[in-house]
């Protein structure tokens, strides 16, 4: 069952610090004037993704695509599908990066989900899917700013609206290592995975919003929002999809 999340309204907005001016995002041509469905982590549930897309909002898909849910590849194809009808894009998360490092044949570690993504990707009825996916996910951004939204799938840091986003297949640096997997204190918790911090939230700055996944953060299905000290917010939509939980979406009028 899809579940839309709407967060509480946009606090009073000072004027932005004076950032470097990067070039005109791509996207602003591609959206013209059209609403954004913002979609949080799918991991597989194409039940649920299907009404996130039955929209005629411009999509924007936060990472994580694939994994844990019962079908990834129609996740990927349904997403392909935006993206070719101009609908549509995601951005790159952790467990699609680690999809494409093994689809370029690199050495990954066996984990389930991993292989039983593998397995449908590579079965003969999804082979439209497959033979396109790598190139599908060397395009996908690793983070976007527009006005003062930024959406990225793990966590943000102030560089990013100054910065254009490395190649997200490439090494991975220090932004874009924050990009994919927040920002960790460097030890693992009893569950196997690193242990995740929130600084970061702390450093966005006033007026700006911070759209991501990754982390689930909510208790009630709904996107989970924490305030930063210098008066940014930070916006959580990985409400579960996937993982016995529901997706969420938010609705955002037209980019100025």
């Amino acid at each position: 069952m899809a579940r839309e999340g709407t967060p509480p309204p946009t606090p009073a907005r000072e004027p932005p610090p004076p950032f470097p001016t990067l070039p005109t995002h791509p996207l602003k041509d591609l959206l013209a004037g059209r609403p954004l469905r913002v979609v949080g982590d799918v991991h597989g549930d194409l039940y649920a993704f299907r009404h996130a897309a039955a929209t005629d909002r411009f999509v924007i898909q936060l990472g994580d695509l694939v994994d844990y849910g019962p079908d990834s590849a129609g996740a990927f194809r349904l997403m392909q599908q935006l993206i070719d009808e101009r609908r549509g894009l995601f951005i790159l998360g952790n467990h699609d990066r680690k999809l494409a490092r093994a689809l370029q044949g690199r050495k990954m570690r066996r984990d389930p989900p991993l292989m039983e993504t593998l397995t449908q990707f590579t079965a003969e009825e999804n082979s439209d899917v497959f033979q396109r996916a790598l190139a599908d996910l060397s395009h996908a951004p690793a983070w976007i700013v527009l006005g003062q939204s930024i959406f990225v799938h793990g966590g943000f840091h102030v560089r990013m609206l100054g910065e254009l986003p490395p190649p997200g297949l490439g090494t991975v640096t220090p932004l874009l290592s924050r990009a994919l997997f927040g920002e960790t204190t460097g030890r693992m918790q009893k569950d196997g995975y690193p242990e995740r911090r929130l600084n970061w939230v702390d450093h966005i700055p006033a007026g700006y919003t911070v759209y991501c996944g990754h982390d689930r953060r909510s208790t009630d299905g709904r996107p989970w929002v924490r305030q930063g000290r210098m008066g940014g917010r930070a916006i959580f939509t990985d409400t579960g999809a996937g993982k016995g939980g529901h997706l969420a979406w938010i609705d955002l009028p037209p980019v100025v």
